[in-house]
């Protein structure tokens, strides 16, 4: 049988850990042969950025980007190689450029969930632009901020419509901290977000195609230690609720690498906040968890390009508001449904006996690579790239116990 190969583009910025543990997970992985016997070979290249021509065809099979939300030139020849070339995208700059995170809470809303409370506020500042103080006299009506702020209730957050990283997030328990957070807010569109008081948990989900992992994160604490490694810490069914809402977002909006970030209190879920272009896999934050991600990340770069996954550009919103809109469903009821939908846009059965039958490799492949002498170099390489010198035998002692937690707690280390 003949041969395909796939190049697999990486649009990056700064980061070098995770792409180097992907490209080396996707070498030792090999050749993959797919139900009718046809090989896949795979080869990750890092694109550059340069000009191009709109009819010129691209070599990429599929494209991770980590770059396109802020930087536009890149981001046009993503729209133009998904558009014309049928280029395979994780995530989709279609939807992350119109349906920013207020769009998000829009839609979610929509759909019956338990997003809290939130007003869009004008911004604080005018506009940059020579139209504004016409339309501005002409159409802006006066408003209240503090009568807007006793209806969504303190405390609350102030935060951008549209923005990430909790850049521009303000706690905001009364008057006068909402006027300093407004000021200071300048030409930004903000919303005001009812805070979830007394929750249990704070879990942030990590979700790469059809897959999902949850995990319990503390926004408090420093980057290296926000992901707490428990695995036990919401019920079986506030659990397989977080999971579910993660993959319906995920689905409605085609995004394929995505983290969401939900307060569970008592029996409920509530999601704040779902839309990120660029979620966080660096090795110094997941940690634990990093080995995971970067399996996840090639199981579905390689299911998507071996069985010729088809992108979908357009949004299919009627199916999940007919859903919403049934009266004879309860919110139990509607998440089965919806998790039905989105099961079938990651195609989840078919993934999974794709990664059993011809897959089933690779978890032996990143605990053996993981183990080595490389990785651990790419772990020493990433502290002293990130930390200040006299930090880096404290980090790298921290990296390493949690890295070693992972090794003892995978199956083929219990075998040994």
């Amino acid at each position: 049988m003949s041969t395909d190969n796939h190049i697999v583009g990486l649009l990056l910025g700064t980061e070098e850990d995770w792409p180097a543990a992907f490209t080396e997970i996707m070498r030792r992985t090999g050749p993959i042969t797919d139900g009718a016997g046809r090989t896949h070979t795979f080869d990750v290249k890092r694109v550059t950025i340069e000009p191009f021509d709109l009819r010129a065809r691209p070599n990429h099979s599929l494209v991770i980007d980590r770059l396109a939300y802020w930087y536009y030139h890149p981001r046009e020849w993503l729209k133009k190689v998904a558009l014309m070339d049928g280029v395979y995208l994780l995530n989709s700059p279609f939807t992350f450029q119109s349906m920013e995170k207020h769009a998000a809470y829009c839609a979610m809303m929509r759909l019956g969930l338990k997003v809290p409370e939130t007003v869009l506020v004008p911004s604080k500042n005018p506009v940059d632009n020579a139209r504004y103080a016409y339309t501005a006299a002409r159409y802006n009506q006066s408003f209240d901020l503090d009568e807007i702020a006793e209806g969504v209730g303190y405390p609350m957050f102030m935060k951008p419509y549209d923005g990430g990283a909790w850049v521009g997030v303000s706690r905001v328990r009364n008057s006068a901290e909402l006027h300093k957070a407004y000021d200071e807010s300048g030409e930004r569109l903000m919303h005001l977000q009812a805070s979830v008081e007394n929750f249990d948990a704070f879990a942030r989900s990590l979700s790469i195609g059809a897959e999902t992992m949850v995990m319990r994160f503390r926004p408090e604490e420093p980057m290296h230690d926000r992901y707490a490694v428990q695995h036990s810490f919401l019920s079986p069914e506030a659990g397989s609720e977080v999971t579910t809402i993660s993959k319906l977002v995920n689905a409605f909006f085609r995004w394929e690498f995505n983290s969401c970030e939900m307060l569970v209190r008592g029996t409920e879920v509530h999601p704040i906040d779902y839309a990120n272009a660029c979620p966080d896999v660096s090795l110094t934050s997941l940690h634990y968890y990093f080995p995971w991600a970067m399996s996840a990340l090639a199981r579905w770069t390689v299911f998507c390009c071996a069985t010729g996954r088809t992108p979908r550009l357009d949004l299919d919103t009627t199916s999940y508001f007919a859903i919403a809109d049934r009266d004879d469903l309860s919110y139990a009821d509607k998440l089965t449904e919806y998790r039905k939908l989105a099961d079938t846009y990651f195609d989840t059965e078919r993934y999974s006996d794709f990664c059993a039958s011809r897959m089933s490799h690779v978890d032996e492949v990143v605990f053996d690579w993981v183990c080595s002498e490389q990785f651990d170099q790419l772990l020493l390489d990433t502290v002293r790239a990130t930390y200040p010198a006299d930090e880096h035998d404290r980090f790298i002692a921290h990296f390493r116990g949690l890295i070693n937690s992972w090794i003892s707690d995978q199956p083929r280390a219990s075998a040994q």
